[in-house]
């Protein structure tokens, strides 16, 4: 059966809560977590940081671990149609370690040990019972060990979150097509990094990202 949950939680604030997800549903949302750590699942907390929005929560996300076998995952602001996207907006691996440096001891903040195929870089606090970790997509990528895949909930297959183009698996399905050489073909597509933007320069011009998806219709 299902025992790994994520969660998304861009603030343990209410009224940011409802800002973002034009929802007022934080305790919802908070209530359930809680609820499903009771209940033996593995959670995972994921929250997109935003510069001047919610980078002054991170220690409160990471002491959120403190008495919660949580895994709480700060992420990138990336680039998808819709989120108004730019560089300026977007709180680094760098910018998140430097706040939890100044925060914790050196000897309190543990490295733990990446997995294969790993997307994020994680930590723990000494004495606490969760653990909280950095996915760097757009500072320090992990495209050279991704072994992801993402399917839509309309039936097409991206090779990469930062990439537009989508290979059709449904439509072939319903013709009573074989999928293996459409998704054969797309993992040979998959560019080296980022989807083809390989550098930073490139990532902040618009028209490069713009017909992407937002990420609530890629899911995942």
């Amino acid at each position: 059966g299902v025992k790994n949950i994520n969660v998304s939680l861009d603030s343990l604030h209410r009224d940011k809560f409802k800002e973002i997800t034009r929802r007022d549903d934080f305790q919802k949302v908070y209530d359930n977590i809680l609820l499903l750590v009771n209940e033996g699942f593995n959670v995972k907390v994921n929250a997109v940081l935003i510069k001047g929005f919610n980078d002054n929560e991170i220690i409160d996300f990471i002491k959120f671990t403190k008495d919660l076998p949580i895994n709480v995952r700060f992420i990138e602001f990336m680039p998808f149609d819709g989120n108004k996207w730019n560089f300026e907006k977007m709180v680094s691996y760098k910018e998140v370690m430097e706040k939890v440096n100044n925060n914790f001891s050196e000897k309190e903040i543990i490295r733990l040990k990446d997995a294969p195929n790993d997307t994020s870089k994680n930590y723990m606090i000494e004495g606490y019972k969760g653990s909280f970790a950095v996915i760097s997509s757009v500072t320090n990528p992990f495209c050279d060990t991704c072994n992801r895949l993402r399917l839509t909930a309309d039936g097409q297959l991206k090779n990469c979150l930062f990439s537009s183009s989508e290979s059709d698996l449904l439509t072939n399905l319903r013709n009573g097509n074989s999928i293996e050489p459409v998704i054969k073909k797309a993992v040979e597509a998959k560019l080296k990094v980022r989807g083809g933007m390989n550098t930073l320069e490139k990532l902040k011009k618009p028209d490069l990202h713009t017909n992407n998806r937002s990420m609530i219709t890629i899911g995942g």
